[in-house]
């Protein structure tokens, strides 16, 4: 008698039913000696389990691959590129919320306490103020080729009548009006050019971006002349 020795022709020997091929060796003659028998039904549950693990990692790899090409598909369609005038919307935002914030600070400090200064050699409060509004203008000026104002000037900081309350307010104001005028005004097309500006070359889309840095530093500057006259300051202001 000849028996099938090819796992090809064992493997259809057994009549699948789910479970594993070596409990069910119905295919193998009865008159097969014993210990041929066992060495093919081994022979073929090895390559069954073999088949069996080879599959569900192709089927495991073919999922993830699906999921994957889903996710990118999904993240190309549904990406968005900012405009333009987002960018303006963007900023003119950023300076909105600046100009609240930067009120709050202003009716923060007594209207007696503006020439205060936290140590004699630096600036008052109200010369913070002046100088941070005098940037305003004259940075975003530069980044954006608008016009500057009339009362932008260095020399601002130092005007005697500038000095009370209500002169600070109405400058520190005016200046950051001016500058979302500016952004609302600049033309996008001249935003990569290229800005020389006290010694420091940058973008003037850049200078935009400095320019709100330095309101920034300056604002934060003047928290410590609040709390030298136990004076709790206005809590950070991101939205």
């Amino acid at each position: 008698m000849q028996w099938h020795t090819e796992p090809a022709l064992l493997r259809s020997n057994f009549p699948y039913n789910g479970g594993s091929p070596a409990a069910d060796t119905h295919g193998i003659g009865k008159d097969m000696p014993e210990k041929l028998r066992k060495k093919i039904t081994g022979f073929t549950d090895f390559l069954y389990l073999k088949r069996k693990f080879f599959m569900k990692k192709i089927l495991l790899n073919y999922s993830l691959c699906l999921v994957l090409s889903s996710f990118l598909f999904s993240s190309h369609t549904t990406a968005q590129v900012m405009s333009n005038d987002d960018f303006k919307n963007l900023m003119t935002a950023e300076w909105q919320r600046a100009k609240v914030y930067t009120q709050e600070y202003l009716n923060t400090m007594p209207a007696d306490k503006y020439s205060f200064k936290a140590v004699d050699s630096l600036r008052s409060f109200a010369q913070q103020m002046l100088h941070l509004a005098t940037a305003n203008v004259f940075l975003m000026a530069q980044a954006t080729d608008q016009a500057p104002t009339s009362w932008a000037s260095f020399g601002l900081e130092k005007r005697t009548s500038a000095q009370s309350r209500d002169s600070v307010m109405y400058f520190v104001n005016a200046s950051y009006d001016y500058a979302m005028d500016a952004v609302k005004k600049s033309d996008p097309a001249r935003w990569k050019e290229d800005k020389e500006i006290f010694g420091f070359k940058t973008t003037k889309f850049a200078l935009m971006w400095k320019t709100f840095e330095h309101q920034t530093h300056h604002r934060g500057q003047t928290t410590i002349y609040i709390r030298e006259l136990n004076i709790i300051p206005p809590q950070e202001k991101l939205f």
